[in-house]
């Protein structure tokens, strides 16, 4: 049986749970629903996946590579609650007194963190198994590497697990294809424009035919 190692997108799980759960104070008066989600949620793939490893990335507060190209990037997300931005350094000190490994750096989101890391695990021999509400991860998913995507309500958490096929089977597209689709559609969440006029639908169909966006501008003049 292969060694397998789960990773954890930190802020993504942290804010799911937050808003899944109702407000909870300990003695101190200090928030703990987000904590105490993502624990569940974490202690649960723990059982389920049974992983031999387990790593968990955050993103920090300085501008990425992305920022720089594209000034606008996730420009129109509000800011973090107070009430959650007092539970992520409360959730680190969690980890690492559970010894669970956490990795953070300057310029790179925790996806690529976590993309990185999955890939290089994957090439070792590793499955992989990757945790995070953003359905942008979509495009790591392989034969090996599988992308669990919680959805967190009051009444418990539902998962929504993808491979390979599961990608192609939900868009008609590769998970590199997946890539292309989503910047034809563009990203509300990240203040990312795609082209007008053009949504997840029409982006699947054009993909699925041309496979790429360069591949469709090249054949513009066929495409209604």
């Amino acid at each position: 049986m292969a060694d397998k190692i789960m990773l954890l997108d930190g802020h993504s799980l942290l804010n799911r749970a937050f808003y899944g759960l109702p407000d909870l104070t300990n003695a101190e008066g200090k928030h703990t629903n987000a904590i105490l989600g993502f624990l569940n949620i974490m202690l649960r793939y723990v059982e389920e996946e049974k992983p031999t490893h387990l790593l968990v990335a955050f993103d920090r507060k300085e501008p990425t590579f992305r920022h720089i190209k594209y000034k606008e990037y996730k420009g129109t997300r509000k800011p973090m609650p107070a009430e959650l931005h007092e539970q992520v350094p409360l959730m680190k000190e969690v980890l690492k007194t559970m010894e669970i490994p956490i990795i953070t750096q300057a310029g790179i989101e925790a996806d690529d963190i976590l993309g990185t890391i999955g890939k290089e695990a994957e090439e070792a021999g590793f499955d992989v198994a990757i945790v995070s509400g953003d359905r942008d991860l979509l495009q790591l998913a392989t034969k090996k590497v599988k992308i669990k995507i919680p959805k967190t309500k009051a009444s418990g958490t539902v998962t929504e697990d993808y491979y390979e096929e599961d990608v192609r089977e939900l868009y008609g597209v590769s998970p590199t294809e997946f890539i292309d689709m989503k910047g034809l559609m563009g990203d509300t969440s990240d203040n990312i424009p795609g082209v007008p006029g053009i949504g997840e639908k029409t982006a699947a169909k054009i993909i699925k035919e041309y496979h790429s966006i360069e591949n469709a501008h090249d054949h513009i003049e066929e495409i209604k």
